[in-house]
Parts: structure tokens; C-alpha cells; sequence
């Protein structure tokens, strides 16, 4: 056996949903860059559920059957109220509601294929729900019911703010759901795989892949890079604070990805966003400073920013909290994960690697009284 720590290369499966081929992209064949551009985020969704961009009549039918299913339970809501608040991270929050959906979900195990897909359906609808009511209850806010004329990124921002949001935040967010969508076998979509290939269920799947994405190494960066630009606090104090963490080799979170070499894809959309959100809302020095620490560490250590890096920023300009990035990035994310779990329950076979033994040689059992 070869033993490669992290998988690195290791090629595990087969899919047709997205791809990463010479630090390019692609979701079903098409361009990251084209679908930034021009896609909303319900095509995208579309589009990795069936590998083809929906027709007019089919995107309709998609917006509608998830604003029909947006709503939480009132049963999810009551849970909320019990927690407490004070030390609950909200991917903790998450990561339990969406367990919770399960059990109020009849058709739950059921396994056919359109009663998975139901449940696809209806997980994507309510995530935006579980995010924008767990942040306004832990403020002893109301929650906001969605509603049902709005996009599924604008209906996001109205239940989180209580405010239809002007179209520039809706764009914004619109975009960064785009962009974080999918992402090959990443380290949360490889967990869900992993889990439903037991034949486990689809909240069983998510709230796996919810548990990877938790982790600072993965979906926490966001959260990480803004608390980083807090501390540093000025344009002025980014070099020494740079200079300071290169010299003593800490990790500078929001730069390098295992996959891509000569940088990623997504970075340059959402610093466009950065640079355009800073702007209007009259803080441009979060932009600049992302800048200066951009060209301290990719002139130093040749490591481009990743996707994390300038969503910091964009996130906070539209007054999202700081902890609610990364449940923001599994609002987009399920979107892929659900894709992958719908493409494992077609051709599935348990994943079971192996594990080279590193520990003692064969030994003998010896009677308690016997032992040193």
C-alpha cells in the first residue's frame, strides 16, 4: 500500500458535476468566470442537480417549489429559543437544525429517487431560513417568514435584516453563492459522500458535511481572514502585522488551496465585489488593506488568495456578522453537496479505505496481576 497523508491526488470517485482541471473551474462543463457573470444562483443550483441549465419554464418551476418550501418548521424555531446563546457558534446552530429537519421530515428515509430529490429540495429552500432566523433570534428578534416573490438571495437578506435589500447587496450575495456552489471532493462534499454511501440518510449527509465545513481549514477562513483585518485595524499596521506573523511562520488564512497552483478562480470575483461594496459604503480602507496584505504574501511567499479572502470583506460590508460567514458559505455549498449525494445514491459503493498500521508488533495477552 501507498499511504498519501490528506488524500492528496488521490483520485476516489467519478463525477460528472464539477471539475478542476489546470486551475480552471467548472460546474458541469461550464466556466466559474462565465457563470460569475451571467448565472443566478437558482441556474446554478439547476445545473448541478441535472448537469444542464434550466429552460425558462424549469427555472420557474425551480424558484417556485423553493419558495413554497422556504419556511422553517415552528418546531425548529422553539429549539432555537433553548439554546445557549452566549456560546453557540452558529455552525453549531446549523449543523443541529439541519439534524432536526430530519426529524420532522416524514418522508426522511425513504430512499427512492424522487423522494431524495423532495428532500433536496426542500434542505436548499430552508437553509437560508435556519441561518437568517437562528441570527435574529439569538438577538431576541422575531423571525422573518420569506417571501415568496423574492430570489433565493434576496429572500436571504429579508429574513435576515427584516428589509428588502437594494439590489447592489442582492447582487452581492447572488455572486458569492455562485461562487462557492461547488468545489470538486472538497473536504465537507468528500464527508457527505462518505456518510450516504452507507446508505445513510440526507440529513444524515448534510449534517456531516455541515461538521467538516465547520472547521477553520475549511469553511471557517472567511470568519478567520475578518477577524485578522479587525485586529489589524489600519492600512498602516499591515506590514509590521504581516511581516510579524511571516517571520514566525503562522498561518495567514485566506491564501495557497491544495488544488489550484496558480490561484483561484473565484478570488478575483469577489474582490471586484470588495472593492465596489467598500466604495458605496464608505470603508474603503477593508478593500485596501486586503490589497497590501494580497501583495505582501503572494510577493513573499508566491501564494495567491483564495475564495475566503475577499468574501471577508464583501460579507461585512453588507453588515452580515462576523460568525455567519462561514453558515453563509453552507447556504451555497449544500447546493453541491446535494448534488454529490444524489450522484453517490446512483452508483454507490461504500467507501472504506484502507489504513497502514503503524503501531506494535503482534503481542500476548497477560493477566492483569501479571503486568507491571
Amino acid at each position: 500500500m501507498t499511504v498519501t497523508r490528506g488524500l492528496e491526488g488521490v483520485v476516489a470517485t467519478t463525477s460528472s458535476i464539477s471539475s478542476i482541471i489546470d486551475d480552471t473551474l467548472t460546474y458541469a462543463g461550464y466556466d466559474i468566470d462565465d457563470l460569475a457573470v451571467n448565472a443566478s444562483f437558482e441556474e446554478v443550483i439547476y445545473l448541478l442537480w441535472h448537469r444542464k441549465l434550466p429552460n425558462a419554464e424549469q427555472l420557474a418551476e425551480l424558484k417556485k417549489e423553493l419558495a413554497e418550501n422556504s419556511a422553517l418548521p415552528q418546531e425548529v424555531i422553539e429549539h432555537f429559543k433553548l439554546f445557549p446563546m452566549q456560546k453557540v457558534h452558529p455552525m453549531a446552530a446549523l449543523r443541529t437544525a439541519v439534524s432536526l429537519l430530519g426529524i420532522y421530515d416524514d418522508e426522511a428515509d425513504l430512499m427512492d429517487t424522487e423522494s431524495n430529490y423532495k428532500k433536496a429540495i426542500r434542505l436548499q429552500a430552508k437553509m437560508p431560513a435556519i441561518v437568517a432566523t437562528f441570527a435574529r433570534v439569538r438577538k431576541g428578534l422575531e423571525p422573518v417568514a420569506p417571501k415568496l416573490d423574492l430570489s433565493f438571495a434576496a429572500n436571504f437578506l429579508y429574513m435576515l435584516t427584516g428589509k428588502e435589500p437594494e439590489a447592489i447587496a442582492v447582487e452581492a450575495i447572488d455572486k458569492a453563492l455562485v461562487l462557492h456552489a461547488d468545489h470538486e471532493l472538497n473536504a465537507s462534499t468528500f464527508t457527505a459522500r462518505v456518510c450516504v454511501a452507507t446508505l445513510s440518510d440526507v440529513y444524515s449527509g448534510v449534517t456531516a458535511a455541515i461538521g467538516a465545513l465547520k472547521g477553520p481549514l475549511h469553511g471557517g477562513a472567511n470568519e478567520a481572514v475578518m477577524k485578522m483585518l479587525t485586529e489589524i485595524g489600519t492600512l498602516e499596521n499591515v506590514e509590521p502585522y504581516v511581516r510579524e506573523k511571516l517571520e514566525k511562520k503562522e498561518k495567514i488564512m485566506g491564501f495557497g488551496h491544495r488544488v489550484y497552483r496558480l490561484g483561484d478562480p473565484r478570488a478575483k470575483h469577489l474582490k471586484e465585489m470588495s472593492k465596489k461594496l467598500t466604495e458605496l459604503t464608505g470603508e474603503p480602507h477593508w478593500y485596501d488593506m486586503s490589497v497590501k496584505i494580497e501583495n505582501i504574501v503572494t510577493g513573499e511567499k508566491k501564494l495567491p488568495p483564495n475564495v475566503d479572502f475577499f468574501s471577508a470583506s464583501v460579507y461585512h460590508s453588507l453588515g452580515v456578522d462576523h460568525d455567519l460567514m462561514t453558515p453563509i458559505f453552507a447556504v451555497s455549498r449544500v447546493s453541491g453537496w446535494l448534488a454529490h449525494i444524489l450522484e453517490q445514491y446512483e452508483n454507490n459503493r461504500l467507501i472504506r479505505p484502507r489504513a497502514e498500521y503503524t503501531g506494535p508488533g503482534m503481542q500476548k495477552y497477560i493477566p492483569i496481576e501479571q503486568r507491571g
